[in-house]
């Protein structure tokens, strides 16, 4: 009797699987929509932290409900759940922030279509539905938004609300004013520049997350060497990635004989002077600083010490980066032609307490913008999270002084934006409507998740929104009010978003959607076998 054979089993090698049609789309489905629950609950004002422990050496624990945190963190075998992932990390590195929503929005997308598949309506049918929609939310989204930027005290006070927002759904919430107008001073600084590397962020654990401060200037965290002057004014600084250990005998793979000590100490001779000669040719530079990436033996830092040059040794790479570009000079390892090497300069170099800490201090340096934020916290793991939400905050506030244009917040924007594609999907024929209506849902279930995760009554809330949004369309200020548990006035309540996160957002989630609808195979290849 004749056997029938699958169509593609003689084609791919053994150990290789596939899955097909609604199979692979199910398994895609499930994947993103069980991503999406990971990060759900740490949505909004209200939404809870999440424990991550490392399975490598050490077992380093992360506590945090940063969306991109934790889906970096976490191996997952689903590709369509890789593809949140990616859209995680992506919206965290274009804006910073958004990134728990984005996968949200995405999830709630395809929990949308996985019921219109359901429903025998095509995936195609869906996407071109779903695009409908977005070109929708998007002309809602860019007439909603609105720009103080000719008005500087009122495009501060934007940024202020901006600020608060982003962090009421961090750790920081308790004292989110103090971490605001950190955030606010140290973007102010850079004049437009966006360039967030200007901005320096120390963490030292003691004292209260209140204790921080904002410095002008840059922070280094090492300790000025012995018997090395303790204060520099007008400082000429070298920056440098160059070994200076070379006061003991180096000569890797190589045997040298000698007939008696005495030529051993000839050779030792030879390398201190080595030395000596590289350290007279930094000093000839005309430096009183010399900053190196390495360490700096107790021979050359001696030499240092008796020319009066001020020298600091095991500089962290990024910290060593960071301070060629606010010093203004460029890392040397060479110094054969000192009339190539570009200095680094500012107008005081001293040492400072922080905590129990003894750290360097620059002062008027050449990139005027520069400056440090010292974060203090109870322990490490609270200063990593105040860490990460600093880092959000300042990304979103750098992102709006490049794209003044701002939002109300709170669910606003998806209130909006669902009642416009509803509007929209009457008028549209066929069962792209169903789709369109779909959309519309998936965007109203960001505030409903917010209310959720706060123990509020969603549905009532969700339903009053959509009711204000109806009677009042294009004028209703209202989204969800976590404090009072209810409706309220976006405006007097202070909550602003950036228009740009919010556009990414959109954008990111639904394109992520789309790629996940089109499925309709997947195909695990072989494991590679082991040769004996």
């Amino acid at each position: 009797m004749a056997t029938l054979m699958a169509p593609n089993q003689g084609m791919l090698q053994e150990g290789a699987r596939e899955e097909k049609g609604e199979n692979a789309r199910m398994a895609s489905f499930v994947g993103a929509v069980a991503m999406a629950d990971l990060v759900k609950s740490t949505l909004g004002p209200k939404g809870m932290d999440k424990i991550l422990q490392s399975m490598g050496r050490g077992h380093e624990v992360t506590v945090t409900n940063d969306g991109a945190t934790i889906l970096k963190s976490v191996y997952v075998d689903n590709p369509a759940a890789k593809v949140l992932q990616d859209i995680s990390k992506v919206q965290d590195d274009e804006v910073g922030d958004g990134t728990t929503s984005v996968v949200v929005l995405a999830g709630e997308l395809l929990r949308e279509a996985e019921q219109l598949v359901g429903q025998k309506v095509h995936p195609m049918t869906i996407i071109a539905g779903f695009r409908e929609a977005e070109a929708v939310a998007k002309a809602e989204l860019t007439a909603a938004a609105f720009s103080n930027a000719e008005h500087p005290e009122a495009f501060r006070n934007d940024l202020l609300n901006i600020a608060r927002t982003t962090l009421s759904s961090k750790i920081l919430t308790a004292d989110k004013d103090h971490f605001a107008e950190l955030a606010v001073d140290a973007i102010t600084r850079l004049k437009g520049s966006g360039n967030l590397e200007a901005i320096h962020i120390i963490k030292k654990a003691g004292g209260a997350l209140k204790d921080s401060f904002l410095d002008e200037g840059f922070i280094l965290d090492k300790k000025i060497g012995v018997g090395q002057p303790k204060r520099i004014t007008d400082a000429k600084v070298l920056i440098a990635n160059t070994p200076m250990d070379t006061d003991k005998i180096k000569i890797y793979g190589a045997r040298v004989r000698v007939d008696s000590m005495a030529k051993v100490g000839e050779i030792e001779a030879a390398e201190k002077n080595k030395m000596r000669e590289k350290c007279q040719k930094i000093i000839d530079h005309g430096i009183n600083c010399f900053i190196n990436r390495q360490l700096i033996y107790n021979f050359p830092e001696e030499i240092f010490a008796d020319a009066g040059v001020m020298s600091i040794e095991h500089a962290d790479f990024d910290g060593i980066e960071r301070l060629a570009l606010v010093l203004g000079g460029e890392i040397a390892s060479t110094f054969e032609h000192p009339g190539e090497v570009k200095l680094g300069s500012c107008k005081l170099i001293e040492e400072t307490m922080i905590g129990e800490d003894k750290l360097i201090h620059f002062s008027g340096v050449a990139l005027g913008e520069a400056c440090t934020i010292v974060l203090r916290g109870a322990s490490s793991h609270i200063l990593e999270e105040a860490d990460r939400s600093l880092h959000d905050a300042l990304c979103v506030l750098g992102e709006t002084v490049k794209e003044p244009r701002v939002l109300y917040g709170g669910g606003w924007p998806e209130m909006r934006m669902a009642r416009a594609i509803e509007e929209a999907a009457k008028k549209t024929p066929g069962k792209k409507s169903l789709a369109m209506e779909a959309f519309a849902r998936a965007l109203r279930q960001l505030p409903t998740t917010i209310a959720d995760n706060a123990g509020l009554d969603s549905a009532d809330i969700v339903a009053t929104l959509r009711a204000a949004h109806g009677a009042d369309p294009g004028a209703s200020r209202m989204g969800v009010d976590m404090i009072a548990g209810a409706a309220g006035d976006m405006r007097e309540l202070g909550i602003y978003e950036s228009f740009k996160v919010k556009q990414q957002v959109l954008l990111s989630a639904t394109e992520a959607a789309e790629m996940i609808l089109r499925v309709d195979d997947i195909i695990r290849c072989a494991p590679r076998q082991r040769s004996g």
